[in-house]
């Protein structure tokens, strides 16, 4: 899953995309360093982040996943709203990646089954500007297991079919870099929900700390790491990561596939 932030302010890359052609163009390159798949989003959700306006939020968002699905990608749309979903469904967007795993928006849950679309349903504890006051945890993979199994079971009774989601621990949302860590210790724990795992770790700041000299090293320094742990989630059976840059964590990826199947035939 190939990131596209249409936004001034991400962690990232803020700025960088947010003129629609720039978006657009990023979006094509990074399915020709082979995403499978481009996640949208028009409103920031790092640490911190203020939200923006339902109207700015679609504004951002609907002329560039317009333009990838006309070009035949596969369009994901970051947002917390059902009316900036409805839009990007309609223009084309066929994945919802919801960091509230519906409890934003408690209208999204039901569009996204009216819709028939993928749902992203993440592990969430608030929004940006205090989200990391609830980073508090007595046993974070159980109780990250029990509280996305219970929005699992809360938007299946919305209406989405199970089958319809994919399940996302949410790294760095609520949790402090050690939280990060043991949860990627623990992908099977996960896994055991029963649905696919969006893995979105890539240029995070608990990376930063641990390659840090000092200061933390710069989110767009973060690449290789972040295709190590690629290689980590794949390994672990994640159904997709969620990456900046993509061609290094799609050849980790080759490469997994390639060394699974010889042991298989061995």
């Amino acid at each position: 899953m190939g990131v596209i932030n249409v936004t001034p302010d991400s962690f990232s890359d803020g700025g960088e995309f947010a003129d629609v052609d720039r978006a657009v163009e990023h979006g094509l390159a990074l399915l020709r360093e082979g995403a499978d798949l481009l996640d949208v989003g028009g409103e920031s959700t790092r640490p911190g982040a203020e939200r923006v306006s339902p109207d700015e939020e679609r504004r951002r968002v609907e002329p560039v996943v317009a333009a990838l699905a006309a070009a035949g990608a596969t369009v994901s749309i970051d947002t917390m709203r059902a009316s900036t979903a409805a839009a990007a469904i309609a223009a084309g967007a066929s994945v919802v990646n919801d960091v509230s795993g519906g409890q934003a928006d408690p209208d999204l849950p039901s569009l996204v089954a009216d819709a028939g679309v993928s749902y992203v349903v993440m592990h969430w504890r608030g929004h940006s500007d205090r989200m990391q006051q609830h980073a508090d945890y007595d046993d974070v993979v159980s109780e990250v297991c029990d509280e996305l199994a219970k929005r699992l079971n809360a938007v299946v009774a919305a209406g989405v079919a199970a089958e319809q989601t994919i399940l996302d621990p949410g790294l760095g949302f609520a949790k402090r870099a050690e939280h990060n860590w043991t949860l990627l210790a623990n992908l099977d724990r996960l896994r055991s929900l029963g649905r696919p795992l969006l893995i979105g770790a890539s240029r995070k700041s608990f990376l930063g700390t641990l390659l840090s000299e000092g200061d933390p090293r710069p989110a767009v320094d973060r690449d290789d790491a972040s295709a190590a742990l690629t290689v980590f989630a794949a390994t672990a059976g994640a159904w997709a990561v969620r990456v900046h840059a993509v061609r290094a964590s799609a050849d980790a990826v080759r490469v997994v596939q390639r060394m699974t199947a010889e042991e298989q035939r061995s």
